[in-house]
């Protein structure tokens, strides 16, 4: 090409400049092992590294660290002083009260438990005498010193709380207390 055109679909391209003729390879094109380079394909890579990071989050459980549990055991004691293992928690017996009229003798009780619930306080008498284990009744439920608690409503009148405890002193019932009226 005397003019000094590229013709794109040669290998080489020339230029006309002072009656020398400069070649100029084309670009990518090695000319041999003084120009050969190596290079890291770092898509390939990063790709590699994602795939190792899914794969540890989707394998790891992830648990709570071990933890120190708390325990606080019995003190020895010698072996005369053990109680019997066969033993049940007393569960209280209540004895709720509430006013339901003006009138002294306008009142309901109940117990708590399946008992049948005392028309007077001389019937709450006869139930707590009957049902004490002594040795004049037999077949009781309470000792002397079960615990009985009064209850009273928020409406009682005091009369009626007293007669409560009252018909409990009278039974020998050792351990009666009072509770907050609910």
């Amino acid at each position: 090409m005397p003019d000094g055109k590229i013709n794109p679909f040669d290998g080489a391209f020339q230029l006309r400049a002072e009656d020398e003729i400069i070649a100029h390879t084309r670009i990518g094109q090695r000319r041999g092992r003084e120009n050969a380079r190596i290079s890291l394909n770092l898509v390939a890579m990063i790709d590699v590294v994602f795939l190792l990071l899914i794969y540890f989050l989707t394998v790891t459980d992830f648990k709570l660290g071990e933890e120190i549990y708390r325990m606080d055991l019995p003190q020895r004691q010698p072996s005369a002083q053990l109680a019997d293992p066969f033993e049940l928690d007393e569960d209280p017996l209540r004895i709720f009260i509430d006013s339901a009229g003006r009138d002294f003798d306008q009142y309901v009780i109940s117990l708590s438990g399946p008992y049948e619930s005392p028309a007077t306080f001389e019937d709450l008498y006869d139930f707590l005498h009957q049902q004490q284990i002594s040795e004049v009744t037999t077949g009781g439920f309470f000792a002397a010193n079960h615990p009985i608690i009064v209850q009273p409503e928020r409406s009682v009148r005091w009369e009626h709380a007293i007669e409560a405890f009252n018909a409990a002193a009278k039974a020998r019932y050792t351990n009666v207390t009072f509770s907050k009226p609910r």
